[in-house]
């Protein structure tokens, strides 16, 4: 088993667990625990977590050639829909004791499964609220560095823009992570990525945007700068 840092990213690395098959993984922020039944491996005293594409569309968005990955050690992270906390789990190992997560969900059953991965990892905060209504965490969110967005409604772009409004830094950055059957079912996703880049674009930057296939049937990965 070889592990080398990744050639562009703070705080990724590969991880070569047989010959020629590299896997991305972080470093484990909370040694001796796994969050979504992940491999784990151990080099020099050091505990990596392979990062799962198939579960994780940040990781999905990487192999996919997504970049920058403007998310770092020390970055204030606004997720937007973390769920059980799988994506935002590995964000916790890339920002690091220095950085903070606001981890906002609706669903009070992912949420326990949230809540017990924050219990481990002091650098992820959980909120119990909407995504669409701001107003309901504003007084616990600071600015932020990132919104990472992965919000499976159809103002999902909306949702997006309204957060940034209020939390996203200047020269911040967005994800979005468009689900396009959650918008409409009846058009080609790619006409739906086209017209949702376009809304995003009156305010925003369009950095970078990728489609996950095949780690994410009908999914794309939009990377966006506050003017």
């Amino acid at each position: 088993m070889r592990i080398r840092a990744h050639e562009k990213f703070e705080h990724i690395y590969w991880v070569e667990l047989e010959r020629g098959l590299n896997r991305l993984a972080t470093v484990n922020f909370s040694p001796g625990t796994k969050v979504y039944g992940e491999q784990v491996v151990s080099a020099e005293g050091i505990e990596y977590r392979i990062w799962d594409p198939y579960r994780s569309k940040l990781a999905a968005a990487i192999l996919r050639g997504l970049s920058p990955i403007p998310i770092a050690g020390g970055s204030r992270v606004l997720y937007l829909g973390a769920a059980s906390g799988t994506t935002a789990s590995h964000i916790s190992d890339i920002v690091g004791r220095e950085g903070t997560i606001y981890c906002v969900e609706i669903s009070p059953r992912p949420m326990r499964d949230l809540l017990a991965v924050c219990e481990r990892r002091q650098n992820m905060i959980p909120i119990l609220a909407d995504a669409s209504r701001p107003n309901q965490y504003h007084m616990i969110v600071e600015q932020v560095d990132v919104i990472y967005q992965d919000v499976a409604q159809p103002e999902q772009t909306n949702i997006l823009l309204e957060n940034a409004r209020i939390f996203l830094k200047n020269k911040g950055y967005a994800f979005l992570a468009l689900k396009a059957r959650s918008i409409d079912v009846t058009k080609e996703p790619r006409e739906i990525f086209r017209d949702e880049i376009g809304k995003l674009e009156r305010e925003l930057e369009i950095v970078d945007s990728r489609i996950l296939e095949p780690y994410a049937k009908d999914h794309a990965m939009i990377l966006a700068r506050k003017k």
